[in-house]
């Protein structure tokens, strides 16, 4: 039963109250974790029967949104639906965007993203549904669907949303073929899916991935996964502005490289000799049950990538500002008065400095990448995949 108290559906059937809801045990493979770190490494691969198993499953995605809403009015977060298309686009970004300014993480290409859900409300959308919020999470045997689970951020809104999660993951955790699957739900369903609106979801589902990959972050949380929350954050945030790059028709520029003359080993900073002296000493400490191979490889990621930033952030810096010198026609000391004039310039947005404005957001998510992975764009990195596309070029 997910924690927050939210009926689940169940091979069974829907239970009409948590109290009533009874699990069983299920025998089952292991699924794909979903982890950036992990899918890096080991890059998710799809058998025929789990392909078989994710069509399916989008019989069930379609009862789940099939269920009256009323079945939640007892929860207090599901208790009032959203009204109006803005409110049914945006309850759940808005929400989540305040969380980021409130922990301090939103950073000008947060900002920009934001900026653009609220311009680009799609105003015919007006039908309110229960979704799972992260669907595509499902256990399987063979070709069965056993159980649905990861309900932690279901809520009411679009049924497009749940649409956009299965691009927004893939292929980090590989979902297949998914215009096939839009295609099952639409059989499943008898309704249309609208490209363009699954497309505005699938920058409203990273925009919220991304600010939660913040919260990862946060040194004062025990177990909290640092490194899985810089990935994440580089990585979606880049992928989300890729969304919107397909929606305005903009090609992007990822032919980036680090620069050459950063290669060379760093001069022994306080700084980095303090990190490589981090790194030495975690790559000798024990491992255990109670402290795995795995996390202590995450920890020595830690200081790795601060190594990478050490060597590359006023390359960082200085491209990043002069991005904003060129659009706006302005000189800027230094990054905090560029990321300003950028906030100011992203709120007054006209089509044409939008357009520019998603390439310079994607440059610096990408450079923020590069760093991150401490590489040139790598098509065989599954760091560096591209947001795959799903409209027609000529539409």
């Amino acid at each position: 039963l997910e924690a927050n108290g939210i009926c689940v559906p169940h091979i069974h059937g829907w239970v009409e109250s948590p109290a009533a809801f009874v699990m069983d045990w299920v025998e089952t493979e292991d699924r794909s974790p979903g982890m950036l770190h992990t899918a890096i490494d080991n890059p998710t691969t799809m058998s025929d029967e789990r392909w078989q198993a994710m069509l399916s499953y989008m019989d069930h995605l379609a009862a789940v949104h099939a269920v009256p809403l009323d079945e939640f009015a007892h929860i207090r977060w599901l208790a009032k639906p959203p009204s109006t298309p803005r409110d049914i686009a945006l309850h759940a970004t808005e929400r989540m965007y305040e969380m980021g300014l409130m922990s301090g993480n939103i950073d000008p290409t947060l900002e920009f993203i934001q900026s653009w859900l609220r311009r680009n409300v799609p105003d015919h959308r007006t039908q309110v549904h229960f979704i799972a919020g992260d669907a595509g999470q499902f256990m399987s045997v063979g070709t069965d669907v056993m159980a649905l689970l990861d309900f932690e951020i279901a809520n009411l809104g679009d049924t497009h949303w749940d649409l956009a999660c299965f691009r927004g993951r893939h292929p980090y955790e590989n979902m297949g073929d998914i215009p096939a699957l839009y295609r099952r739900y639409e059989a499943a369903t008898g309704t249309t899916v609208d490209l363009r609106v699954v497309g505005y979801y699938t920058v409203a589902f990273l925009q919220l991935s991304a600010i939660g990959a913040t919260f990862f972050m946060m040194p004062e949380v025990r177990g909290a996964n640092w490194i899985e929350g810089m990935l994440e954050r580089a990585s979606i945030t880049r992928r989300a502005v890729e969304a919107i790059a397909e929606l305005r028709g903009i090609t992007l520029d990822h032919d980036l490289h680090l620069p050459e003359s950063m290669s060379e080993p760093m001069p022994e900073s306080v700084e980095t000799s303090g990190l490589r002296k981090l790194l030495f000493d975690i790559g000798r400490l024990p491992t255990s049950t109670a402290f795995e191979s795995w996390e202590r490889d995450l920890m020595a990621a830690i200081p790795e990538l601060l190594l990478n930033n050490a060597r590359y952030r006023d390359w960082f810096e200085d491209e990043t500002i002069a991005d904003a010198e060129r659009m706006l026609g302005q000189s800027f000391d230094d990054l905090d008065s560029a990321d300003a004039a950028l906030r100011a310039a992203t709120a007054a947005a006209n089509e044409d400095d939008e357009d520019e404005l998603v390439r310079i957001m994607h440059r610096r998510a990408l450079r923020l990448s590069m760093i991150t992975a401490g590489t040139d764009p790598d098509e065989a990195n599954p760091f560096f995949y591209v947001l795959e596309p799903i409209l027609d070029p000529r539409s």
